[in-house]
């Protein structure tokens, strides 16, 4: 499963330091560029929530086995495209192949390591190769690009998942469905991307019609009716719904959600903005741009890591706290960059701080977003939970892109667009504050998981509590002691 989530994240950023490279070879416009990241973002996240059902639904090792296959195909034939718009459909279909294997592999990784100092150790080690993967891919698109062409930064990720998927074929046991309800809801799931999509693509357009141009709005309000009709095809449908409503009624499962989808959205533009500020205003070359990432794959490496040993003795709302708030820091440093910068004084502190900062949050989150939840709908949550993510890097680079490229203007010079890159990077910086009121005001208080865990004590007090919004089936569930 740490490979597996490795190969997902170095695909989140591995195309980062390539784009020019990329808008150079296939000729795209300087804001169609961000459909290249828009596209992978939107349909993974968007179909998340349908590959989570379906690993509930048609086992776990199977979808996780069909989504590695579809992953690598989407990969070569991207290396392949010719113009742009082949780009976007393997980034696309790359998208839809992750959405089906990111909550397969979650799912096992939850039910494998239920509770405990077992679980905290698992999560450590499945977000350092979270961690490692989404810092390292920077790296590697830089060399690749630099030594080989951007076209490799596709064809990379072809062995990595012929290597997972042989590792999870003989690693995996085969388990049973957990759930055999109807047939997953698809039409949900496609309202959900739709409204996404032209979400995205409303706000990125702001660049060529104003916010309140009929162009604007007319897009806004048919994305707000199709996320509309998702909820109610949620809560009418005679199929089985992508999303139990009531699921948010779980405080951890909601709190986290948010907390992801805020953080998720100041990372992802921050890794967008640093990489042209490296490659379009200091002139720096692609391989030199990806070593100078090194240091924010050591330092979310390390922050995992802290974040496995202070799990044991701080609960996790502690822990993203702490770990916003340095991410937080870390951005708004970053968003002093000056025209004539330099590595040591623009790159190197702001990238140690805000990476120990992510890598703390990274395992306490997705523990917190599948403490409680019902053993059929473990795939739902961690499905729920990479959807916020991947959805939260899509509408903040949306946004916070369009805000730099307003700053911008319409004189391409490096100083002008240093100002839109130190404007997005503030503005990112706020995110994470956001993200922290949040953990404060709608996260339960709980203790660490190294205390003990007795019947009808503390831990299986606090699963019940965020287990169901049934009270019926709480009570049965309290009177058996939890376990």
């Amino acid at each position: 499963m740490a490979v597996v989530q490795f190969m997902v994240s170095v695909d989140l950023s591995v195309v980062n330091v390539a784009l020019p490279q990329m808008a150079a070879g296939l000729g795209f416009s300087a804001v169609g560029l961000s459909w290249v990241i828009h596209a992978y973002a939107l349909t993974f996240g968007g179909l998340l929530l349908l590959g989570g059902k379906a690993a509930d639904r048609y086992g776990r090792k199977r979808v996780l086995l069909f989504g590695l296959g579809l992953f690598g195909l989407a990969s070569f034939v991207g290396g392949l495209a010719q113009e742009p718009g082949q780009l976007v459909a393997a980034r696309a279909a790359q998208g839809i192949g992750a959405a089906a294997l990111a909550p397969a592999a979650l799912a096992l990784l939850t039910a494998t390591f239920p509770t405990g100092r077992a679980r905290v150790r698992a999560f450590g080690v499945w977000s350092a190769a979270n961690a490692a993967g989404g810092a390292l891919g920077v790296l590697m698109g830089g060399l690749l690009t630099q030594y080989a062409s951007w076209r490799w930064v596709m064809f990379v990720s072809v062995p990595m998942a012929a290597c997972a998927l042989s590792l999870a074929w003989r690693g995996v046991a085969d388990n049973q469905p957990d759930a055999r309800g109807g047939r997953p809801d698809v039409l949900g799931a496609v309202l959900a991307t739709a409204g996404l999509t032209l979400l995205v693509f409303g706000v990125v357009r702001t660049d060529r019609y104003a916010w309140s141009s009929s162009v604007t709005l007319t897009t806004l309000v048919v994305a707000a009716a199709l996320l509309f009709a998702f909820i109610h095809v949620e809560r009418t449908t005679a199929r089985e719904p992508l999303i139990r409503l009531g699921l948010f009624a779980n405080r951890s499962v909601a709190g986290a959600n948010a907390y992801n989808l805020l953080v998720g959205a100041a990372m992802t533009s921050s890794f967008y903005f640093v990489s042209l500020y490296l490659q379009r205003v200091l002139g720096t070359g692609p391989a030199r741009t990806g070593a100078m990432f090194l240091p924010f794959a050591l330092g979310l490496v390390v922050g995992s890591v802290l974040a496995v040993k202070l799990g044991y003795r701080l609960a996790p709302r502690t822990l993203l706290v702490v770990g916003g708030l340095m991410t937080s820091v870390g951005l708004g440093w970053f968003g002093l960059i000056s025209p004539g910068g330099t590595f040591t004084v623009d790159i190197l502190g702001p990238s140690i701080v805000a990476s120990v900062g992510f890598g703390l949050c990274l395992g306490p989150v997705v523990s917190t977003a599948t403490a409680g939840v019902a053993r059929h709908e473990t795939g739902t949550a961690s499905g729920l939970l990479n959807s916020s993510r991947q959805i939260g890097a899509s509408l903040g680079l949306a946004a916070l892109g369009t805000a730099a490229h307003d700053r911008t203007g319409w004189t391409v010079t490096p100083e002008t667009l240093n100002d839109g890159y130190a404007w997005g990077l503030t503005l990112a910086a706020g995110l994470p504050v956001v993200a922290v009121l949040v953990a404060l005001t709608v996260l339960r208080r709980t203790s660490p998981p190294s205390q003990p865990e007795q019947r009808g004590g503390p831990d299986t007090h606090r699963r019940v509590m965020a287990a169901d919004d049934q009270p019926s089936r709480l009570q049965g569930w309290g009177r058996r002691g939890g376990r």
